[in-house]
């Protein structure tokens, strides 16, 4: 074909406009040679834009199916709280007495039903059955549970050993859930099929035109953004429609970034496959494309911001230098989108998308404007922010209290930002407190507190560690909070039984959703019979950072609703030798003080006494017995007396072969004047840690049906759900904040359990719900 190219010379316009509807309208004729034919008729680059609209379509299908999904727990959740509380009311209102003077029927007294009735005949019993038909749907819940028994199930969690000479400290890498990758994994095979299975995919020549598969693959990539940008976004439209937070789908953002690289390597290798300086193409390019002075440099200036955004927002390199991404990654995607601006060109429907990505970031920028507390020119806080104050807690934690008039929903969090500690850095923090009339603020009718606790690690948190050790309590500082954000789906008043696990500092995540479930089964507001909460924490020091919130939990619930158990799995250890062995953390040395720190953290436990010690120590005196009560009333409740009983056959602590330490008890003569032994339970040898706790031998143990109690070790969490399972009711939520491991075995144990739901289990079990609260999933 040696006359081709003058042949094209002479095709050429005297003065080529800049887009190519000339080129895609040039007539065929018996005269055009073969491969133009071709390129003009089979997948010809006019209607290349169908591909964009592919993308498009996957998206809607996977936003819509959510979105039935959360309507329909959305619905069934409201309908079963609402008939909770007609039946509620309804039972109240018939079983009240009708003046003072009537005396109420003790052992029916507390019964929802009326076996004596005041007026009219005695009503037979019937037996209360759920009305199936519009508080849930048994094939869906089946389908539902069938999707959960695989996406549930944990993927392996790497352990990386420490390198002293390399200086790689112990990691542990938690990999996406087997849901995110199932749909990352969906859409990237979309992707492949949607570029490689059409033909062809090069032209016969790069004169006929721009590769097929790179055309393809560019507007599956453009088509991303929209989407990408609205992942990312803290206020976007996916959650209010989803109700999934800004922090779960940020995941989605992340690997929607990475499938955009792959879409742009692909749209960008053909290009070199074949050169558009081979065969003629040149002359095509500079007729339509001029004033360039390399041939591909507006895809190169668009490629290398995308490389960069993808590089720096891998998880080890992210959490290695969070403030440089931080301040980096904004910029860089805006250039990135104005790089697109300028490579695309306005070409097919390539600016569509573009736009609409411009509008959604610009709009979710002006929405986070209701959502920063120095914005809104009712409040105090206006321009200049909130008063905050710290507090140094044990184990160098530190509390942040900022009463503020922002309303707020149980486990959500906020982003924040002291100037007087470090001007630019931004934060998020889980919210620990409960935004209630029930918990005013002394600093007004219209404040609530808001409460922040964490543990200091470097970077800003360090930051505000130093800043409370060197201006002390008394000092204030402006706080700018941004929020609050997140929060669960599903409320957790909806489920018959809750289980809470916590996992050292994730008892942030889990208080203000206690704090909450109670007040509302106070109220009769929720249908939760049982609450049962698992705290594993290294020190006991640490139960003194929620001390009053477990407090008013176990004081103010329902009786033998809330149980609550506390695993100490670190403390000192001594050996055969008599030697301590070495610290289990290397950032708070072990001194000769532990029974101090255990003093203070058990402070005031021999203070709440009962009424039958009372009894027995006014010794029958009315005055003294009513001065005893007083006292006891007036004094503050504190966490209940740990119990270290050795562990039954089926104990929820790990067995140990070593024997077990028998130690006689204290006489006390409060009790019993008899001398028993006391098995605390602790394996091999006596340690520092168990010589301290001898002289609380006197203290009365906890009773085990209250289900309030302490235990040293580490928790069987597949033990202790298959042990709670058998008190499930027919729908469970379990709630899960702590270390990958901790997640790691809930979400296995879940994962099985979805088999007596989807298989038609006993006690007709409806539903069981996993939530796991990590920020970076």
């Amino acid at each position: 074909m040696p006359q081709l190219p003058r042949l094209l010379e002479r095709s050429l316009p005297a003065q080529a406009p800049h887009t190519l509807v000339e080129r895609v309208l040039i007539p065929v004729t018996s005269s055009s040679p073969p491969g133009l034919q071709a390129a003009l008729t089979q997948d010809p680059w006019s209607k290349s834009g169908k591909y964009a609209l592919g993308w498009v379509y996957f998206s809607i299908i996977l936003l819509v199916f959510t979105i039935a999904i959360h309507l329909y727990h959305w619905m069934s959740d409201r309908i079963r709280r609402a008939t909770y509380k007609e039946e509620v009311a309804k039972s109240s209102a018939t079983s009240s007495p009708d003046d003072d003077f009537e005396m109420a029927n003790m052992p029916t007294n507390n019964s929802t039903q009326m076996f004596f009735p005041r007026h009219g005949p005695i009503p037979q019993q019937q037996q209360q059955e759920e009305e199936e038909t519009f508080l849930s749907f048994t094939p869906l819940n089946r389908l539902i549970a069938l999707l959960r028994y695989f996406f549930y199930r944990p993927l392996p969690v790497w352990r990386i050993r420490p390198i002293q000479y390399l200086r790689i400290r112990k990691r542990e890498i938690s990999f996406p859930s087997p849901g995110v990758v199932f749909l990352v994994t969906a859409a990237l095979i979309f992707v492949t099929l949607y570029c490689f299975v059409p033909q062809p995919l090069y032209y016969a020549s790069i004169q006929f035109g721009s590769p097929p598969l790179a055309i393809r693959a560019g507007m599956l990539a453009v088509a991303m953004m929209p989407w990408i940008v609205a992942l990312s976004m803290k206020a976007n439209l996916v959650t209010l429609l989803t109700g999934i937070g800004h922090e779960r789908l940020n995941v989605l953002h992340r690997w929607g970034g990475y499938i955009c690289l792959f879409l742009s390597l692909v749209h960008t290798i053909p290009f070199y496959v074949t050169p558009v300086w081979d065969q003629g193409g040149l002359v095509l390019f500079k007729g339509y494309f001029r004033g360039q002075s390399y041939i591909y440099g507006t895809g190169i200036a668009a490629l290398v911001p995308l490389i960069f955004l993808c590089v720096h927002s891998l998880p080890i390199l992210r959490a290695w230098m969070y403030e440089l991404f931080v301040a980096l990654h904004v910029p860089v995607s805006i250039v990135f989108l104005g790089m697109l601006f300028w490579h695309c060109g306005n070409y097919l429907t390539s600016w569509n998308y573009l736009w609409a990505t411009a509008a959604i970031w610009l709009t979710s920028y002006l929405v986070r404007l209701c959502f920063l507390n120095w914005t809104n020119p009712r409040r105090m806080s206006w321009l200049i922010g909130e008063e905050a104050a710290l507090t140094i807690l044990p184990e160098n934690a530190v509390k942040v209290t900022i009463p503020s008039q922002v309303k707020w929903r149980p486990g959500q969090y906020v982003y924040l930002r002291m100037p007087g500690i470090s001007v630019f850095e931004n934060h998020p923090f889980t919210l620990a407190s409960l935004c209630s009339e029930d918990f005013p603020s002394e600093y007004g009718e219209q404040y609530r507190d808001m409460v922040l606790v964490f543990r200091p690690f470097g970077g800003f948190t360090r930051k505000v560690l130093n800043a409370a050790i060197d201006n002390g309590p008394n000092h204030t500082y402006r706080a700018f909070i941004d929020g609050p954000y997140g929060g669960m789906r599903r409320e957790l008043a909806s489920f018959d039984t809750v289980v809470l696990f916590a996992g050292g500092s994730g008892i942030t995540a889990i208080v203000s959703h206690l704090l909450d479930l109670i007040k509302k089964m106070r109220d009769s507001k929720a249908v939760t019979k049982q609450v049962h909460v698992i705290w594993a924490l290294k020190r006991p020091e640490t139960m003194e950072w929620f001390k009053e919130e477990l407090r008013i939990c176990r004081e103010y619930a329902p009786p033998e609703t809330v149980h609550c158990q506390f695993y100490i799995t670190a403390a000192k250890r001594v050996g055969p030798n008599g030697f301590p062995f070495p610290p289990p953390s290397p950032s708070r040395p072990v001194s000769d003080l532990v029974h101090g720190k255990i003093d203070k953290a058990f402070h005031g436990i021999a203070s709440k006494r009962n009424s039958a010690l009372i009894r027995d120590e006014a010794g029958g005196d009315p005055e003294k017995e009513r001065e005893l009560r007083r006292e006891n009333e007036d004094g503050i409740s504190a966490l209940p007396a740990p119990t270290f009983l050795p562990p039954p056959k089926k104990a929820h602590t790990r067995p140990n072969k070593p024997d077990k330490l028998t130690i006689p008890a204290v006489n006390t003569n409060l009790h019993n004047a008899n001398n028993k032994s006391f098995d605390f339970g602790f394996p091999s040898t006596p340690t520092m840690l168990q010589k301290n706790l001898m002289r609380f031998a006197f203290l009365p143990t906890a009773n085990k049906k209250t289900g309030w109690h302490t235990e040293y070790g580490r928790p069987d969490i597949p033990f202790m759900l298959k042990g709670l399972e058998r008190e499930f009711g027919k729908r469970t939520c379990v709630f899960v904040c702590g270390p990958p491991s901790m997640r790691v075995d809930v979400q296995r144990c879940v994962a099985s359990m979805q088999q007596k739901v989807w298989g038609g289990g006993e006690n007709g079990r409806q539903e069981v719900y996993m939530h796991t609260e990590n920020y970076a999933i």
